[in-house]
């Protein structure tokens, strides 16, 4: 009897296991690969987190994931100052709103837009939420939809031991976050988030990572 109920549970964890890994990015990003954008408009992120930096500090460090992508992003400090002069940095009048007026104004393909839930200081590293979402400038029907719960580590290892080490490590982690770590928490933020994202227009995978496995829609990390 046991070595039956064995076999079944290892069947159902195989047969889990087949269907998390068979899951491709054409398959998951399908409006990504029917519309092929070429220009993204990054729009500045809506922050409901309790850090006025926070947005900021996302929104200079999205495009370079993006256009290592292989997509063509218009220059943030430009787009940003288009946005202000017209009364348009606030992303949350947009989200629902069509986006067309970005593609007349812009030449933009898609939009990209984030939101930020959570950004906070945590013990030795910093905890954030952030969901990232780009439409289509001509439909707005939503081609890519991902967000990450991520607390990045920003602790150092001097390599000592015993109670010397972990004072030493602790001091060398104080004036490291001091100096860093809201900025690498944005990057890395970015990084995981859009790593996933189909291959652009100047991309020498560009069409060709159609097979390639897709990662999970919701990404939960502890990153060193």
């Amino acid at each position: 009897m046991k070595r039956i109920i064995y076999f079944i549970i290892l069947c159902c964890i195989i047969g889990s296991c087949g269907t998390l890994n068979t899951v491709t990015r054409e398959s998951q990003y399908a409006k990504m690969y029917e519309e092929k954008p070429v220009t993204l408009l990054v729009m500045p992120p809506i922050n409901n987190s309790t850090n006025v930096e926070a947005k900021d500090l996302l929104y200079t460090s999205i495009s370079r994931p993006l256009v290592e992508a292989g997509y063509y992003v218009i220059p943030p400090l430009l787009a940003m100052d288009v946005l202000k002069a017209e009364s348009a940095y606030d992303s949350e009048m947009f989200f629902d709103a069509p986006l067309s007026v970005f593609n007349n104004y812009f030449g933009a393909d898609a939009v990209v837009f984030s939101v930020i839930d959570t950004w906070a200081k945590k013990g030795l590293g910093i905890e954030t939420k952030i969901r990232y979402v780009i439409k289509s400038a001509y439909t707005n029907e939503i081609l890519f939809d991902r967000s990450c719960d991520l607390y990045l580590d920003l602790s150092v290892d001097s390599g000592a031991d015993g109670l010397l080490g972990a004072l030493v490590d602790l001091a060398a982690s104080a004036i490291n976050t001091a100096a860093t770590d809201h900025i690498t928490a944005a990057r890395k933020a970015n990084y995981f988030i859009l790593r996933d994202i189909p291959r652009g227009k100047y991309s020498p995978e560009y069409m060709l990572d159609k097979e390639t496995i897709a990662e999970t829609k919701d990404i939960v990390a502890n990153v060193k």
